[in-house]
């Protein structure tokens, strides 16, 4: 068994996953009040914000990234597929990936360095603690129940779609150390789709880690991510059931990247129609299902 299969005592794990699977745990705790409407810069292209975004991003190259890759053991797997597909990418390109701990992103971006990504991310947070840092490394908020600002924000979509990177959950919320991969939003199937843009799939697998993250940090595993080669929509099928087809696909890929059978660990639903939890509960514990 590779490092993929890894699995840890689901005694040690006990984080409160909750009722849905693209529910959210973690509490943001303040409220800075910011509105998320059409007039809200998605894509903030003032100089002051460019400016800062820059140190950001010089801070994260010397100290950040090397920080990231000690504190979580951080092994990336299957870089050649960007290197191989550089002229793919390069016209635009969607990832995904399991959302497994606080800090993944900054393992994606250290991976697909010196390219530079935007990212969806929950509109709670660009209200909270963390909002400044989540924008600089390229956050842009989803709107609810706002017609006018979701089209704001699709034209904002539209532009990084145009030579950019873009990033997304497809499960929708943060689970630290989950193992399974959960259900999928369709929103990367259905923007690949609509743009005719290739999808990364990429997937954090996890490692036993040595004695001192076991004593010290209380850390109960070493990640790896595993990034596979470009998936990108069957011409051949009718419209209507190209965004399917690529979707279990793009989920069947991400449960191999993370050393999962899709075929013989029939995690259902793929999509997130059905969104309770009580799929994934066994006798294992929550979050385990048949063998790995």
């Amino acid at each position: 068994m590779n490092d993929n299969g890894y699995i840890f005592d689901p005694k040690t794990n006990k984080y409160p996953y909750t009722e849905y699977t693209d529910q959210h745990y973690l509490k943001v705790q303040k409220d800075n009040g910011v509105v998320f409407d059409e007039n809200y810069p998605y894509l903030d292209k003032s100089f002051g914000f460019r400016f800062v975004t820059g140190l950001v991003r010089t801070l994260l190259y010397l100290i950040v990234f090397p920080v990231c890759c000690i504190r979580l053991g951080l092994k990336i797997k299957g870089k050649q597929n960007l290197k191989a597909n550089k002229a793919l990418i390069k016209g635009g390109v969607l990832s995904c990936c399991n959302h497994v701990h606080m800090w993944d992103y900054l393992g994606i971006m250290c991976a697909i360095k010196p390219r530079i990504s935007n990212i969806l991310v929950w509109a709670r947070n660009i209200q909270g603690e963390n909002s400044a840092l989540i924008r600089h490394v390229g956050g842009i908020p989803i709107p609810e129940k706002n017609v006018k600002a979701t089209m704001a924000y699709m034209k904002a979509i539209e532009e990084v779609m145009d030579g950019g990177w873009l990033h997304i959950y497809p499960e929708g919320s943060m689970w630290e150390y989950y193992q399974p991969i959960r259900p999928f939003k369709r929103g990367v199937a259905h923007l690949a789709c609509k743009y005719n843009k290739p999808i990364i799939p990429m997937a954090y697998s996890y490692r036993k880690p040595g004695w001192i993250r076991r004593v010290i940090f209380k850390q109960i595993a070493c990640f790896t991510l595993n990034i596979g080669e470009p998936l990108l929509k069957d011409e051949s099928l009718p419209y209507e059931e190209q965004e399917k087809d690529l979707m279990i696909r793009m989920h069947d890929a991400v449960c191999s990247l993370a050393g999962i059978d899709p075929k013989e660990n029939l995690y259902e639903p793929i999509f997130n129609n059905s969104k309770r939890i009580d799929y994934y509960t066994t006798e294992y514990g929550i979050g385990y299902k048949g063998s790995w």
